[in-house]
C-alpha cells in the first residue's frame, strides 16, 4: 500500500503515478484508505484541516506522486442570472452555511452547486433559479479562511494571544433592530 504523506504544489513538475478520485466527503479527511483509480491501495496520513481539491498532489512514503480528482456524485445545479440574481443566490445559501461550487458553463449560464437538499432547492427557486439535479464533481468553494496554514505544514507562534474580552453586552431580545433575517 502507498502510504500518501505529505502535500506537494500542484504546479511542481513531478512526474504523477496515478489518480486517486473521491467525493467531496472524503476529501475532506485525512486518514483513509482507498483505490486508486488504477487499482493501488493507497492510504492518507495527512494534516487534519485543509480539504483536497481537485488537481492536488500528494506524495507518498516511497515517493511516488498522486494526482486528486474530485469525482462524480449527486449534486445540485442551481442557473441563475449573472449579477445580483446570483449574489443574492450565493449570500442566501451561504448564509445556511452550505459548502457551495460557483461557476459558468461554456455557453455563459451561471450557476451555484450543493448537495441535494429539498430546503436548499426550494429557496433557489424562490430566488430564480432553474435547477438542474446530475451527478457532477462537487469542488466548493474553499473560503476565505482556506488558505491559512495550507502553505505551511509547520505550527507557528505569534507571541500573543488571541483571546479578546468584549465589553459591551450581545443580548437583544427580538423587538430590537438588528442585522438578521428571522
Amino acid at each position: 500500500m502507498l502510504e500518501l504523506i505529505q502535500r506537494i504544489d500542484s504546479s511542481s513538475q513531478a512526474d504523477v503515478h496515478d489518480t486517486l478520485s473521491l467525493p467531496y466527503e472524503l476529501r475532506i479527511r485525512g486518514r483513509l484508505k482507498a483505490v486508486t483509480d488504477n487499482g493501488h491501495d493507497v492510504g492518507l496520513f495527512l494534516d487534519r484541516g485543509p480539504v483536497l481539491r481537485h488537481g492536488d498532489l500528494l506524495r507518498a512514503k516511497s515517493g511516488e506522486v498522486i494526482r486528486i480528482c474530485a469525482a462524480d456524485e449527486p449534486v445540485t445545479t442551481a442557473y441563475i442570472d449573472n449579477g445580483l440574481p446570483l449574489g443574492r443566490l450565493c449570500y442566501h445559501l451561504g448564509n445556511r452555511h452550505v459548502s457551495l461550487a460557483i461557476g459558468a458553463d461554456a455557453d455563459g449560464r451561471h450557476w451555484v452547486r450543493f448537495p441535494p437538499d429539498h430546503v436548499l432547492e426550494e429557496l433557489a427557486v424562490l430566488l430564480g433559479a432553474t435547477l438542474s439535479h446530475h451527478q457532477a464533481p462537487f469542488d466548493p468553494e474553499s473560503g476565505a479562511y482556506a488558505h491559512a496554514g495550507r502553505e505551511q505544514s509547520h505550527s507557528h507562534s505569534h507571541g500573543h494571544s488571541h483571546a479578546h474580552a468584549d465589553e459591551h453586552d450581545h443580548k437583544h431580545t427580538h423587538d430590537e433592530e438588528h442585522g438578521h433575517a428571522h
